[in-house]
């Protein structure tokens, strides 16, 4: 599908709502929501404050519109969401910090583990929506430059050494994290059991990152704004928002394998419990489920869940590659401390 002509059909889906949300976007710490205010015409207002990822900005901007303009219609009541964005662990980090989200929609489930670590999300949140709380999904890819001179193709190519990587830090971005995992599993296809070969080719690899961000849209903006490297590891969502923001300038490769990525979508119980937003919370993300969210997160750039509605766009995705899981690392858990935790393989790749 044409990047310009799916630019247009956003344009025209956000124009028909004929609604004003307010939105406000940045890092908001130690900011609450509430329920039952009134607006200047006399009708209920509730905000809500959504902490989430890097490159979600737009898609929320247009989602927050188009599931207000639902609950109006259907309850007479006014929803305002502000929006949070950041590197997903961080902004984990800053809801147990005091950020008062009442819901969060991460990069990864374990982000949203160490908010219910806390106490602050109840167990058993991942069984609470469909298809484990992950509404959308995306994969990771390489965006080049136009004419790709170094002529990338697949992760073996990003060893060279004339290769300049930029791709974000696993310690602050879920993004990061699952381009990790992704080139983890094409090594480990190359070399099979013999761990201490991966971690060469996973050494020189990252020996070839030229600048580490802390988040996934400050490394497309250091990839795209500031002209810094030769190839940027990103979600496929960003690099299609960037081929369409851009027109001619980049091209998109998609490596051999990559990994199925699963944000995920969680109520923070306890915030909700003081802002009395309990329900409006849960409505905001079991809307992302309908056909018509569905079909936003398409044009956004995310995969949608909907199979079907999947396949309507199947001439913007790839949904021939080679997808590994985060079963393959025995879930997030798992995945986490043998791979981020202090002192784990990361750490040991990264600093020797």
């Amino acid at each position: 599908m044409n990047c310009n002509l799916l630019k247009s059909q956003k344009l025209t889906k956000i124009a028909a709502l004929g609604l004003c949300v307010c939105l406000l976007a940045g890092l908001l710490t130690g900011c609450g929501s509430s329920s039952g205010e009134a607006s200047e015409e006399g009708s209920e207002v509730i905000e809500l404050l959504n902490v989430s990822y890097d490159p979600t900005r737009e898609f929320y901007e247009a989602y927050n519109e188009l599931f207000s303009a639902y609950y109006e219609e259907t309850y007479g009541v006014t929803v305002e969401v502000t929006q949070s964005h950041g590197g997903s662990g961080s902004q984990a980090r800053s809801v147990i910090e005091g950020n008062e989200a009442d819901v969060v929609t991460l990069a990864l489930a374990h982000d949203i583990t160490l908010i219910e670590d806390e106490g602050m999300i109840d167990e058993g949140w991942m069984d609470e929506f469909e298809n484990n709380s992950s509404p959308y999904t995306s994969t990771i890819v390489f965006l080049v430059r136009a004419g790709n001179e170094k002529n990338i193709q697949d992760w073996d190519d990003l060893l060279q050494e004339d290769v300049d990587i930029i791709t974000p830090d696993p310690k602050s971005s879920g993004g990061a994290c699952w381009n990790f995992l992704a080139a983890w599993y094409y090594a480990q296809q190359q070399y099979g059991d013999d761990e201490e070969q991966i971690k060469e080719f996973m050494r020189a690899l990252y020996a070839n990152v030229l600048v580490m961000d802390s988040g996934a849209r400050g490394a497309t903006t250091t990839f795209v704004e500031n002209g810094q490297g030769d190839v940027l590891i990103a979600w496929e969502n960003e690099a299609l928002q960037t081929m369409e923001d851009y027109p001619g300038e980049y091209e998109i490769i998609t490596p051999s394998v990559s990994i199925l990525a699963e944000p995920s979508v969680a109520v923070v119980d306890e915030n909700v419990a003081d802002h009395g937003t309990s329900e409006v919370a849960e409505a905001y993300l079991e809307y992302l489920y309908t056909d018509e969210a569905q079909r936003l997160i398409g044009e956004y750039y995310y995969r949608p869940t909907n199979e079907e509605i999947l396949s309507e766009f199947s001439d913007v995705f790839d949904l021939d590659v080679e997808l590994c899981t985060i079963d393959d690392f025995g879930g997030w858990d798992a995945a986490y401390e043998k791979f981020f935790q202090d002192d784990a393989i990361f750490d040991e790749i990264y600093n020797s």
